[in-house]
């Protein structure tokens, strides 16, 4: 599926109209507790979810982040600098050491242990529960509702323009054409549609090929298994798969079938990073692909020159 310039525009007044307010649909899906009360700016945000720690990078004023999710200070899962992560103590998903932290509002996912969910309704701590954004528009319209939480609305409104802009220029940058394209990451995990990957595939001028398998959310196929439907384009994460394996290179990326197959599969590095997140994340993503959507064309029209 292509997004046309209109969609995009149409996205872009979409997302700066959430981050003024979240549609009611969305809102539905957001714990909030004390009835969503009106409370002033918080001055101790504890985060809980390393995707929320993206955005609040981008838009807490100093000082208004108490604490980040440990997950951001793995720099094989970090989706933010590590460096900028280490500033700050980090929380894993007990009520304890949120508590330990004396927060005016937690972010949370909807993964958190239902446990600790309890325990923080019990001390009455304001909570955003968030759900995972599985679309670009349903991305930028969670920075809004972020920013809006926080009193920071105008920063809010700012990255979703960046965001936006970023999905518009990969967009401008691609041809007509759509290639079929894999996203194969580590333990032959395949990235399928209803996800936030694939809503940035579509719109950076990409076909997911885990639609023609019905692969919806994710699933794991073998080398074998893409072999018989292989796709245009297999994207992969080369450091962390290479990592993963030992040896300085992965055996599945350097399976002789693949290397014979690499004549008509075009192998293009996709770092997990630009994966693991929406919000600001989407803004180099966007770019990654588009540079792969590019690398394919002129590949294309080489083999086609043959």
């Amino acid at each position: 599926m292509r997004i046309g310039r209109r969609i995009l525009q149409g996205l872009l007044l979409a997302g700066l109209a959430a981050c003024s307010v979240a549609s009611q649909e969305h809102r539905d899906d957001i714990d909030t507790v004390a009835n969503d009360r009106a409370f002033p700016a918080p001055s101790r945000i504890v985060s809980m979810n390393p995707c929320v720690d993206t955005i609040l990078r981008e838009v807490a004023a100093p000082g208004q982040i108490a604490a980040i999710s440990h997950y951001s200070q793995d720099p094989d899962s970090a989706s933010v600098p590590v460096e900028w992560a280490r500033r700050y103590p980090a929380v894993g998903d007990n009520a304890e050491d949120v508590l330990a932290l004396r927060p005016d509002l937690v972010i949370a996912s909807s993964h958190v242990p239902p446990q600790t969910i309890t325990a923080l309704r019990r001390m009455d701590i304001p909570l955003l529960q968030l759900p995972l954004p599985n679309t670009i528009y349903e991305s930028i319209e969670q920075v809004g509702f972020i920013a809006r939480h926080i009193g920071r609305d105008e920063q809010g409104r700012a990255l979703a323009r960046r965001i936006v802009r970023a999905v518009r220029d990969a967009h401008a940058t691609v041809g007509r054409s759509s290639p079929a394209a894999l996203v194969w990451q580590d333990g032959g995990l395949v990235l399928g549609t209803g996800t936030l990957t694939d809503s940035l595939l579509a719109h950076t001028g990409f076909r997911n090929s885990a639609a023609d398998r019905h692969i919806a959310q994710w699933g794991v196929l073998s080398l074998e298994d893409i072999l018989l439907q292989p796709p245009a384009i297999i994207m992969s994460n080369k450091a962390a798969m290479a990592n993963r394996n030992g040896d300085g290179g992965s055996r599945l990326l350097s399976h002789p079938a693949l290397r014979k197959a690499q004549a008509h599969i075009m192998i293009a590095d996709l770092p997990a990073r630009y994966l693991h997140c929406g919000g600001p994340s989407i803004i180099p993503a966007a770019r990654r692909l588009a540079s792969i959507h590019r690398a394919w064309a002129g590949r294309d029209k080489e083999l086609a020159a043959r």
